[in-house]
């Protein structure tokens, strides 16, 4: 599993002589100090030092940082130089080269929806607006170690900005879903699979207060206990 070598508390390969040569999508590295914050203040689980859930959850928070920040992939020491794939709610798998053409966010909401009906098809700049203290996650349980990695996560932030014209509302939007990784004996991300329900979570951006905190739940199978 991903070390803590030159990362922050919950990520890896973020500092130190291992990045000096790395190439950033904004020039340096991402500060992760408000996001942290909130993960700490409302997470639900908090897994001691060293054990799988703990690793797990370090491996998915370093392979999200440098899958959105790095932009050369031979600098991405989660995710596989070059056989990687990622595929969410069953749809085609994506190369890496497909999913940065159209951006981290834009493929984890992937949709077969024609785009007059999307109600997120934008860039990452507009959900950084959205939830300004950033959209924290967290490993609630852990099937299956490696090579085949399975793991059910939350997701969740505040909407705290302006989206695509719709006003905050301040209120949680969160979702729960199961992630496969598939990862070699380095581990090292091959594949990677998301399965959630996207609806639920995305009508949490254009509703009420009262309703966005009605539906953000997402599936009520993967639901917390």
């Amino acid at each position: 599993m991903a070390s803590a070598e030159g990362g922050d508390k919950y990520r890896s390969f973020l500092h130190g002589d291992g990045e000096k040569n790395t190439v950033w999508r904004h020039g340096f590295p991402p500060n992760y100090d408000l996001v942290n914050k909130l993960f700490e203040e409302e997470r639900t689980k908090e897994w001691p030092e060293g054990s799988l859930e703990e690793k797990v959850q370090r491996l998915l928070k370093s392979w999200e940082m440098e899958m959105v920040h790095k932009v050369r992939p031979e600098d991405q020491k989660s995710v596989h130089p070059k056989n990687y794939s990622a595929s969410t709610n069953g749809l085609k798998p994506l190369t890496r080269e497909e999913v940065a053409a159209i951006g981290g966010y834009n493929a984890f909401l992937a949709t077969t929806l024609p785009p007059e009906h999307r109600i997120y098809d934008s860039g990452m700049s507009t959900f950084l607006t959205a939830f300004p203290r950033g959209f924290a996650i967290e490993v609630l349980d852990v099937y299956s170690g490696p090579p085949r990695v399975a793991f059910k996560f939350r997701h969740w932030g505040y909407m705290e900005g302006p989206f695509k014209g719709h006003p905050p509302h301040g209120q949680r939007v969160e979702f729960f879903g199961v992630c496969v990784f598939h990862v070699n004996e380095h581990t090292r991300v091959e594949k990677a699979e998301y399965f959630y329900e996207r609806g639920n979570f995305l009508a949490g951006f254009l509703s009420s207060p009262a309703a966005a905190a009605a539906s953000a739940s997402g599936c009520p199978v993967m639901r917390a206990n």
